[in-house]
């Protein structure tokens, strides 16, 4: 029969570097073009501008891309009235509503599932209901 060795825990600590003698951060190529490239971002940046603003697009869509965030889409919020009535009376106002053009359909879809959580919700409270009924009701019994 064979005995299998356990391999002894690793030879450094944490934090100790594997070879201390390699090298050093920021001596690497990118490190090196990077700091030539920052001290000439200023005069860059003015060309840049001064392109854009004599019409070239390119440089335009690049200050911009670079300085200002994006913008995302966004809907328009939409009031609805809902019924008083059951979850389902709601979810079918809201297809409705979706339907008819009167609400987004993202807007509706975020409804149906805002509704479909509630039902969640509906269903434990019920549960609860029903099992401390239960237990009253087993507790009363001599």
């Amino acid at each position: 029969m064979t005995t299998i060795k356990k391999r002894a825990p690793g030879r450094w600590k944490p934090g100790q570097s594997g070879n201390p003698k390699g090298r050093t951060p920021g001596s690497g190529e990118v490190s090196k073009i990077r700091a030539a490239i920052a001290d000439q971002v200023p005069e860059i940046l003015a060309k840049l501008l001064a392109q854009a603003l004599e019409g070239d697009t390119g440089a335009a869509r690049l200050l911009l891309e670079r300085a200002i965030a994006p913008l995302k889409a966004m809907e328009q919020t939409q009031a609805i009235a809902l019924p008083d009535g059951t979850l389902t009376d709601q979810g079918r106002a809201v297809l409705s509503a979706v339907a008819a053009g009167a609400l987004a359909p993202g807007q509706g879809s975020q409804l149906i599932t805002a509704i479909g959580q509630l039902a969640r919700v509906a269903e434990v409270d019920e549960l609860t209901d029903r099992l401390s009924a239960l237990e009253a009701l087993h507790s009363a019994k001599p």
